[in-house]
């Protein structure tokens, strides 16, 4: 096998491998690198219509890169739904995704809300359901219960809308977010918590003004 074929296989592999991908970035960073491969190998064999194609799918595959990455800090691409613990919907979701959220959040043991005083919140883009956040009140602090991104948004942090963007917690005179020691692939300190020796995480928050 000469290398030209060598890089049209790689192509191909890296191909058939993006499209396994849930995440959504994921899929098109690996697409893209995947046309780019397929690109050059179709020009050297001078099969120009496959070369048109994946130039084409270069460029909407940027576009939805470009997209994705302008909008992740973006409040107004997603919203925070305050929802009641035993909410059908949040149910739903829990339900759906939990043998998931164990791997992540392995100390959680609350699901159907029955006698609980935490609160919930749903991250929205558009339509779709990309975060969940469970969290219980004493006083000043919050402690967070849960928070779970879908497998589509795993390389995104939905969850800094609920900790800094939508004021859903700092509006009720909350000054402290305490995170779980035991979450698995914690991304806090992206958002601005701060570590702790435990394994845990912190975030002081900020009073709006009146």
């Amino acid at each position: 096998m000469g290398w030209l074929d060598a890089i049209g296989w790689i192509g191909s592999a890296l191909l058939v491998y993006s499209v396994m991908q849930a995440r959504v970035l994921r899929f098109r960073v690996l697409n893209l690198a995947a046309c780019v491969v397929l690109t050059g190998y179709n020009a050297a064999l001078e099969i120009w219509p496959m070369v048109a194609m994946n130039i084409a799918l270069m460029a909407i595959n940027l576009w939805h890169i470009r997209t994705l990455l302008a909008t992740r800090h973006d409040t107004d691409s997603y919203v925070v739904l305050e929802v009641g613990r035993q909410d059908t919907y949040l149910q739903h979701v829990l339900r759906t995704h939990w043998d998931d959220i164990l791997r992540f959040q392995p100390d959680l043991t609350l699901l159907d809300g029955q006698g609980d005083d935490s609160h919930a919140f749903i991250v929205q883009r558009g339509d779709e359901t990309v975060g969940v956040v469970l969290i219980r009140i004493d006083g000043p602090q919050a402690t967070v219960l849960l928070d779970y991104v879908t497998p589509r948004y795993r390389d995104f942090s939905p969850g800094q809308f609920v900790w800094r963007h939508s004021n859903v917690l700092a509006g009720r005179g909350i000054t402290s977010v305490l995170t779980s020691p035991t979450m698995v692939g914690a991304y806090y300190e992206r958002v601005g918590f701060s570590s702790r020796p435990d394994g845990s995480y912190e975030l002081r928050l900020t009073a709006p003004p009146p």
